[in-house]
Order: C-alpha cells, then structure tokens, then sequence
C-alpha cells in the first residue's frame, strides 16, 4: 500500500496489478484518501452537476443483453417508439429553466431507419437550440453503421451535421469479448466500441465512457476495462468523464443480496480515480449509487454528481431505488452537505455557476 501511495504522490501511474491489490485490499480509507489526493489534484473541492434531462425515443431492440430489463420486442406490451412531436410534449410538461443538456439513449431499433434517428436529432435542435444534444452510445453508432451502411465517420458526421453536441458513455458495459459473450451483449464488440470512440474523437468530438460492474466480471477485467480507455485517452485525449455504474437488480424489492455492496461502489469509484488517471472527472451516479452514498463518494475520487435528469428509465426499470431526478437545489444540497463546492456547468464542463 505505502508503494502504490508513494506513486499517487509522485503522479506515477499504476499497473494492472497495483489495481488488483487495491481492490483485494480491505482498507478502504486509505484508497479513498489517495483517490481524494488524486482528485483533488485535478479539480481541487469543486464538484460539477448539470440541468439536464433524460429522453427515451424507443425502447424497442434487436439486442438482448442480460442485464437489461428496459427493452421490449416490436410489438411486445408496453413496446414504443415516439415521434418528435411526442417527446416536445413530455419535454415541455417537464422541462426546467436553464435546461443544458437534453441525454438521450435508447433501443436499438431496427424497425425504423437511420433517418429516424437523424430526424429526431434534426428536430430537437431546431426547437430547442439552446440545448445541447448528448445522445447515442458507441455501441448505437455501430448499429447504426450496420443498419445504414454507412462508415463510423459518416454516421457520426451526419448526426453532427443534424445537431448533435457529443456521445453518451453507455454500451461500453466490461471492455472484455468473455464478459460480453457471457452476457448476451448483442451489440458492438469491445474494439468496435472503441473504434467509435476514437471516430469521434478524431472528429473533433468530446465524450463520455462507462462501466458496468457488479455482474459476472472479474475483478481483473474491470481493470482491464480502466486500462483500455486509459490508453485511448492517451491516443486521443476525447474523454471527459469516467462513469463507473453498478449493475441494478431486475427488481426494486430485491434484497440486499443481490444489489452490489456499498463497499464495492465506493473502492470502484476510488479505484477509477486512481487507474484512469489521464481523464479528468470520475463521475458519482446517484441513481445507482442512490443520493447519500454518492456525497460519500465525492471524497473518495468522485468529482462529478451527474444532473437534475427528471425521468430517469433504464436503471429503474431494472430495480433502482434513488429517486428518478433531482432538483438542482438538491443536487447543491447534496454537494454542499459533502463538504464541496457545487458548480454548475455544461455538457463540456464549462463552469456555469460557481456555489461557494
């Protein structure tokens, strides 16, 4: 421990297996307090959060990942795909002043074409200009490639070109072929994912990545999984944040057994903070983490709390128990009540409104 702490001292990177120790180790202030260290390196107290809202345009999809209990079959009880002007009324029954960032994920569809996606992107720009548009994971752009026979480049030039500000982080799951064949991971395969990513980045584009953990993975490949976008993050410098998500059960009466241990939330977070060291935000997601763990984990290594989201769908729909939004004076709350400084920002972590 005291060599991995004098690395993180010296800004030194760490191995594989430092990340292996780390996570066999049972002493969890001491990780937290380097994490913290690290982080506050990089941002200081200062924890961000954005107004946003989350959309959901299908649900419908070809793939059949076994974590997910948020798709439905074409056809299948409460299977839907919306038109634009569908979602402008859920949008402006909901929306906040000072709404920034519209996070759009979904199914993948394959009933309806490319265009459907451009166009819903096309439309949500032109009545909303303000807002930036955050949508579609690497995992959908692969689909979409597929669906349209269109290059990664093209795919993503075209919804640009329609108004799109940046990728989502999702579909990224565990960065390993033997986790995503043992999951039924339907979509895109870990280099694919990563091509994406590095399309976009090539492109001009700044994104977001994920990690689900929790399931069937082992503890080397989630570190595995750290690495490699570490080493994209060095090729590209296109990251803006790490999302470490904890897989949800398929029910929110499923006992305590079967959720993933707070222990485990907070050493991953510290963990992400340390292994991937060239991105600069390691964001706390309170809807898997719920609210009071994620003030905990903005001192170990966190330094993002996510938005006000308003709906929040997919991890609910697999047993969630946080609260499916948040009011951006409660997000200040939160943040403040963990010892920070809460700043507003956009999707580009601008700062917006510092809350000192």
């Amino acid at each position: 421990m005291q060599e991995i702490a004098t690395k993180v001292e010296h800004g030194e990177r760490l191995t594989l297996e430092d990340g292996l120790f780390l996570y066999q180790s049972d002493d969890l202030l001491s990780i937290g307090q380097m994490a913290d260290k690290a982080n506050q390196r990089l941002n200081g107290k200062k924890v961000y959060f954005i107004e946003n809202m989350s959309l959901y345009f299908t649900n419908v999809c070809e793939a059949h990942c076994a974590f997910c209990h948020f798709r439905r079959d074409e056809g299948e009880e409460g299977a839907y795909t919306l038109t634009p002007e569908q979602m402008f009324e859920f949008i402006d029954k909901h929306q906040q002043e000072g709404m920034r960032e519209f996070h759009i994920t979904g199914g993948h569809n394959p009933h309806v074409p490319f265009d459907y996606y451009v166009g819903y992107v096309k439309a949500l720009k032109e009545r909303y200009p303000h807002v930036t548009i955050k949508a579609h994971t690497a995992a959908e752009i692969e689909f979409f490639s597929r669906i349209s026979g269109l290059s990664y480049k093209d795919v993503l030039q075209t919804l640009l070109d329609a108004g799109l500000g940046t990728l989502t982080g999702g579909g990224a799951e565990i960065l390993t072929e033997r986790y995503r064949e043992k999951m039924g991971v339907g979509k895109a395969t870990s280099d694919q994912w990563l091509e994406v990513q590095r399309t976009a980045h090539g492109l001009g584009m700044k994104t977001h990545a994920t990690m689900l953990y929790g399931s069937i993975e082992t503890l080397e490949e989630r570190l595995i999984h750290m690495i490699r976008l570490r080493e994209l993050q060095d090729e590209t410098g296109g990251f803006l944040v790490f999302i470490p998500n904890a897989v949800q059960p398929a029910s929110v009466n499923a006992g305590i057994k079967r959720r993933v241990a707070a222990f485990d939330d907070l050493k991953t977070i510290a963990i992400s903070r340390l292994m991937v060291d060239n991105i600069q935000h390691i964001k706390a997601y309170f809807i898997n983490l719920g609210t009071q763990l994620t003030q905990i984990a903005l001192s170990f290594g966190a330094s993002d709390a996510h938005g006000t989201i308003v709906k929040e769908k997919i991890s609910h729909a697999a047993g969630a128990l946080s609260p499916e939004g948040l009011t951006k004076e409660e997000l200040v709350w939160l943040i403040k009540g963990a010892g920070r400084i809460p700043v507003e920002r956009d999707t580009f972590y601008n700062e917006i409104k510092v809350y000192e």
